[in-house]
């Protein structure tokens, strides 16, 4: 049965927040703050916390700075996964990434749908590994942040989750680049 397996050790996690947005600021950040928030309630440690704007170079280069930071094991994104000609994240994921892992952007939709219904595919959230970091881009609401944390990350990044969970992986991650 899935679950926390609490004869297993718990491995904090160093995480970035990163919000992406040309119009929040740090005391208006609901999203960031959310993410943080339960970061530290989980155990783990906010490695930092940023505001970059909708531009997808410089979302691109606030990625791959945390992505080299050797104090950083997962980077958390929130904003600019819409549709519109604004919304850029996915594709400065995608820019960085080595691996995408579909199965985030699909179970986070699953998850999303008795709760806004079809407005849940106007999400492209993802989640890819880069430089051996995970890589996590959520919505900008609140509401889709607490869902993705709460639904499915703190499980993932628990390392004590059975079956499996993501921080057991981790050591493996830059296994290519031996």
């Amino acid at each position: 049965m899935a679950g926390i397996d609490h004869s297993r050790p718990f491995i904090p996690l160093r995480i970035a927040v990163l919000t992406v947005s040309d119009t929040r600021t740090p005391e208006t950040d609901a999203s960031g703050r959310l993410l943080a928030e339960r970061i530290e309630a989980a155990g783990h440690t906010v490695a930092h916390r940023g505001i970059v704007p909708d531009e997808q170079d410089e979302i691109i280069g606030a990625l791959r700075a945390a992505i080299a930071d050797p104090a950083i094991d997962v980077v958390i994104s929130t904003g600019g996964t819409g549709v519109t000609g604004r919304d850029v994240t996915p594709e400065a994921v995608q820019a960085v990434m080595d691996k995408e892992i579909p199965g985030f952007g699909e179970l986070f939709r699953q998850l999303s749908f008795p709760m806004i219904g079809t407005s849940t595919i106007q999400s492209r959230a993802l989640a890819a590994v880069a430089g051996g970091t995970y890589v996590f881009a959520l919505p900008g609401s609140p509401g889709a942040c607490r869902d993705a944390w709460d639904l499915i990350l703190a499980q993932q990044l628990d390392s004590r989750y059975r079956p499996c969970n993501f921080v057991e992986l981790m050591p493996r991650l830059k296994e290519h680049l031996r």
